[in-house]
């Protein structure tokens, strides 16, 4: 590391994608720690401190009050021109979420993906950070630490080693460097210029964050186009320490989507249960089959997300659990990634195939399921109903009648919601409603 830029720190492997992580104020290129291990599994990874904090010194930034989040970002520039990175994904905690924005608005062509954590495009009134500084500088970063457990952490995580951990990196941060990111902070407001980001933009909010709220977050994801907003249960200003699986997940989620499908297929694509004879079955030949882990499992969340649909996927990835998470990883890059990827049937047969196992073994919630996966897939109902009928011949009337049940619950479902879209739309037409359209358990793969 030399003099002009920040003190940073590699990892994984080095042919893979690049993905640049930023921290949050007060905190190190620690504060990714969680993620790191799943993460360097298919991207190599660059972190970095902020000036003054962890190994940056704090005169990269001005210490005349006219630090900006630009002058951040041309850092994180710098380092990727180093690496020689034309193009690299980006996530950030806080102010690191707002270097983030920041490149995602002014250097798109950068950018291949963005992910925003705990963060927002306006932190405030500038004259609190003003003071803040202010503090900072005469004080030292001491100053801060009393409030900072309560605005980081919820339900005690401070007093664990993690958090006891990051409270350490905040005191021996340097004040020159602490008080000029909060000029930064203060001279920030990038609300304007949000609809201009135009790359795969996903928004992570801690539900207990009193930093940044999820209101927020929410201002972000409703601004950018195509960006998905998660909402973290049980985390507070720093979600991806505080519960690292659900953050994690979702950050693998969508860095494997943002290099599976393009920007523009940003919206979940709405279910149609009356397609036309003639319409072309939902089947994408594969001219090759994935051979890695990383691409089996690129592929099966992109097929995952076609026939479940983005709102069931998004809820099964917030679920994830350390417990659960290499099940999911496994359905994702094993069935998906390998048997729903296959050249040998269309999706169509597929459906018809899953429902009459399904139907045999009575798994009458993932059926439920997979009956709207098959209106996906390009199935009538009236076929659905065949499907139904031969499955009583070879797996039981009773099972049939179960099934029957099953699928008559979720087509009353789907009509009801077709009723609340439109009445939606006529008595407020300019609000778009999403209606989601997956199913009700997010258990199931």
């Amino acid at each position: 590391m030399t003099n002009n830029q920040p003190h940073h720190d590699l990892s994984g492997p080095p042919t893979a994608p690049p993905l640049i992580l930023g921290p949050s104020i007060g905190t190190s290129l620690a504060v990714w720690e969680p993620q790191l291990p799943a993460l360097t599994r298919t991207h190599r990874i660059l972190r970095w401190d902020l000036p003054g904090h962890g190994g940056s010194p704090a005169a990269l930034l001005p210490s005349d009050g006219s630090a900006t989040i630009g002058d951040l970002a041309a850092l994180v520039l710098r380092l990727a021109d180093e690496q020689g990175w034309e193009r690299f994904a980006y996530a950030g905690v806080s102010i690191g979420g707002a270097v983030g924005l920041h490149l995602g608005a002014h250097h798109p062509e950068r950018l291949t993906s963005l992910a925003v954590v705990c963060s927002s495009a306006r932190f405030g009134d500038p004259a609190a950070w003003r003071e803040r500084a202010a503090l900072v500088r005469a004080e030292g970063t001491e100053a801060m630490v009393a409030s900072r457990p309560g605005t980081w952490f919820s339900h005690g995580f401070a007093h664990t080693p993690v958090g006891a951990a990051l409270i350490e990196d905040l005191r021996a941060t340097d004040r020159a460097g602490y008080a000029a990111c909060c000029d930064a902070l203060a001279a920030y407001d990038i609300t304007a210029d949000l609809e201009r980001i135009a790359v795969p933009t996903l928004v992570v909010a801690g539900r207990d964050d009193p930093a940044t709220p999820p209101a927020h977050a929410r201002r972000i994801a409703d601004a950018v186009p195509g960006a998905s907003l998660l909402e973290v249960a049980g985390a507070a200003h720093l979600a991806g320490v505080e519960r690292p699986e659900p953050v994690t997940a979702a950050l693998l989620a969508h860095l494997t989507d943002s290099t599976a499908r393009p920007h523009d297929d940003a919206t979940t694509r709405p279910q149609n249960d009356t397609p036309h004879k003639d319409a072309p079955h939902t089947h994408t030949p594969h001219n090759t089959t994935p051979h890695t882990d990383a691409s089996r499992h690129a592929a099966g969340m992109a097929v995952r997300r076609d026939v479940l649909g983005n709102a069931h996927v998004d809820r099964a990835v917030a679920r994830t659990t350390p417990f659960t998470a290499r099940f999911q990883d496994f359905i994702t890059r094993y069935a998906w990634g390998e048997i729903w990827t296959g050249d040998g049937l269309d999706r169509r047969t597929r459906s018809c195939i899953t429902l009459t196992a399904l139907i045999a073994h009575g798994h009458d919630a993932e059926l439920a399921m997979h009956i709207r996966a098959a209106l996906t897939n390009g199935l009538t109902r009236e076929e659905i109903g065949e499907v139904l009928l031969q499955s009583a011949i070879y797996c039981g009337v009773p099972a049939a009648n179960s099934a029957f049940a099953t699928a008559q619950r979720v087509f009353d479902e789907i009509d009801a919601e077709h009723v609340t879209t439109r009445a939606t739309t006529t008595t407020a037409p300019t609000t778009t409603t999403k209606v989601d359209t997956a199913s009700r358990s997010d258990t199931e793969k």
